[in-house]
């Protein structure tokens, strides 16, 4: 029989660099994200338009820092990005171990997908019922949030995850060399891919929403009001995305290398 050795050097300096990546990625990300998402809800419920909404936030970031990143919707944000890069980075730690493989493996599998679903999705539900009671409609304020609204944040969720962890590795490889040059391939892929995919999640994110503000409405009415905000929210969940699983991966799996990189130097002569 074939023994089978881990890969267990520098075990607890990975996991800290693990640790270190995430909390760098979610603490420059979720101010943007904080901003935008607050933002998408109040218009959603018709408390603010997305712009009124933006600015007020922003100007409270830029005049009252302290208050702004002490706020439970910042803490919120944090959390769930911290945890998410955090999950993501674990997998890549525990797969380089039991392999064995290079300290700074990536994996795509299915085990990533499945445990960065389950962290992202189940924080993400927990803070989007805190924001529709937050900032949802007036007279909806602190009702139940539908059943069917978790559900359509868990499939919107699911898909923004996929295209987050799994779909870079994947199409990262079919983009031209011109990509390389500019940027890099795997950064590109990086923010494209789930810039993309909220082309279709954002309906599921305002129709979750929408039943929870407006109950008792028709489906026709709820996709008419769907519709109608389908465009700027888009465009904003992209923004907001973008920095959360573009740039935020980007950076997490650029600090991340970067430290695995040092302790792999470090096992050199």
């Amino acid at each position: 029989m074939t023994s089978h050795t881990w890969n267990t050097k520098h075990l607890p300096s990975r996991i800290a660099s693990d640790a270190a990546s995430a909390a760098c990625a979610a603490g420059l990300v979720a101010p943007l994200i904080t901003v935008i998402d607050r933002g998408i809800v109040e218009n959603a419920s018709g408390r603010s338009t997305l712009m009124r909404s933006i600015a007020t936030s922003f100007r409270t970031l830029l005049t009252r820092p302290h208050t702004f990143i002490t706020s439970r919707p910042f803490r919120l944000i944090s959390t769930v990005y911290f945890s998410t890069y955090l999950v993501a980075n674990s997998i890549d730690t525990i797969s380089s171990t039991i392999s064995p493989a290079p300290i700074a493996h990536r994996s795509s599998g299915p085990s990533k997908f499945l445990a960065t679903s389950a962290v992202n999705m189940s924080l993400s539900i927990y803070k989007d019922s805190q924001f529709a009671q937050m900032f949802g409609a007036a007279s909806a304020a602190r009702s139940a949030i539908p059943k069917a609204s978790y559900a359509f944040f868990a499939l919107r969720d699911s898909m923004t995850i996929f295209a987050s962890f799994n779909l870079p590795p994947l199409v990262a490889p079919m983009l031209s060399d011109e990509v390389e040059k500019v940027m890099g391939r795997a950064s590109a892929a990086q923010i494209m891919a789930p810039a993309a995919i909220q082309i279709i999640s954002t309906p599921l994110h305002l129709y979750g929403l929408d039943l929870y503000n407006r109950p008792g409405m028709t489906t026709w009415q709820r996709l008419r009001q769907v519709g109608g905000k389908w465009a700027g929210s888009t465009a904003a969940r992209m923004g907001r995305i973008v920095p959360a699983f573009g740039f935020g991966g980007v950076i997490n799996t650029s600090v991340r290398g970067r430290l695995m990189g040092r302790l792999e130097a470090a096992e050199r002569p």
